[in-house]
């Protein structure tokens, strides 16, 4: 059906954006300040307009057709796109009392976190940061919908997505940003039988392991590098947090992959030993990756220079933090490693 952009009410769409967003017409009238009659005719004409029904009353709500699922995206961010170029945000550091969500695993945290938490406090004291858990290594979903501002960790499948789709020139819909270049290692106990020696890839597939996994799932991408040498491990133990892998491994003959810089600030890294893998594995590229409709705002560009500047001091120990502005290094290059896993 052809649309006549020219005579299109764009009221329509912020109607049609809260509806999707809140699946409820009653709450979308609200948060617009309209009736809920008003809402219902908006939607009526918007129907009229593009020739599907958009949504269905379901129970106490309504659910999207799969027509209004695909525009919402899109019309999603040229809303927010235009409301950032009318109505520029006035973020001022050292005022805001800006939340900001940040997904990352604990060992990500551990480095970033104290030195990102120092920088606010000199600089934006009245801001607030909450860390939820990062449960998967594709954190696209979560950024869709706007449980996050922002992932930071290792996302080999998301980075090739997003690098593929660059050099096709294909606009997506995530932006990235490199912090740091980790390396995993194998760690075990300090008197471990295997602990006085190199490791060999013999002794590595005979003994059992501890899985670190976001997602829960047994498999992470050790398991596909090792796949490809035709072995496998000895998996008896998975958890979701590589601290409670440290504290397991330190206590028990299990080995475990963490990476090599999270070892020294467990607080307990003298019980352990590290070795490294007796197989090539790429390096770790962890990146922070946001959706393109919050890059405009002055408070996320604020968040977005201070996690690097966070990073540059958490892996440089000697340097002390730039200030605030100091500029962002080039985006994500076109290195990406491809590959997915839900963990270790």
């Amino acid at each position: 059906m052809n649309v006549n952009f020219r005579t299109l009410d764009l009221n329509l769409l912020r109607v049609f954006d809260e509806v999707m967003a809140e699946r409820n017409l009653t709450r979308a009238a609200r948060n617009l300040s309209l009736t809920q009659p008003a809402v219902s005719n908006a939607l009526r004409r918007l129907r009229e307009v593009l020739g599907d029904e958009l949504v269905r009353r379901s129970g106490a709500g309504v659910e999207p057709t799969p027509r209004a699922l695909a525009l919402w995206p899109t019309i999603r961010d040229a809303l927010r796109h235009l409301q950032h170029t009318l109505a520029p945000s006035d973020f001022d550091p050292a005022t805001a009392d800006t939340a900001f969500v940040l997904a990352m695993a604990d060992a990500t945290a551990a480095e970033l976190i104290p030195v990102l938490v120092q920088m606010a406090q000199r600089e934006a004291p009245a801001v607030s940061i909450r860390v939820v858990p990062l449960t998967t290594r594709d954190p696209r979903q979560l950024l869709e919908s706007e449980g996050a501002d922002m992932a930071v960790g290792y996302f080999p499948a998301v980075l090739a997505s997003l690098t593929a789709r660059g050099q096709s020139g294909t606009a997506a819909p995530f932006e990235a940003q490199r912090l740091y270049v980790g390396q995993y290692v194998c760690v075990m106990r300090k008197d471990h039988p295997l602990a006085q020696k190199p490791l060999t890839l013999d002794e590595y597939c005979a003994a059992r392991h501890l899985l670190v996994s976001f997602s829960g799932r047994p498999y992470g991408f050790i398991e596909q590098t090792l796949a490809a040498l035709g072995r496998e491990r000895h998996i008896v133990v998975t958890v979701n947090q590589f601290f409670t892998a440290g504290r397991v491994v330190a206590n028990t003959d299990l080995l475990t992959v963490l990476p090599r810089h999270f070892v020294k600030v467990t607080g307990f890294d003298d019980q352990l030993v590290l070795r490294d893998l007796p197989f090539d594995q790429p390096l770790v590229h962890v990146d922070a990756v946001w959706h393109r409709r919050a890059q405009h705002g002055h408070a996320h560009e604020w968040l977005r220079d201070a996690l690097v500047r966070a990073a540059g001091v958490a892996f440089s120990p000697n340097a002390e933090a730039p200030p605030a502005g100091a500029g962002l290094p080039p985006k994500l290059p076109d290195d990406a490693q491809p590959g997915a896993g839900g963990g270790t």
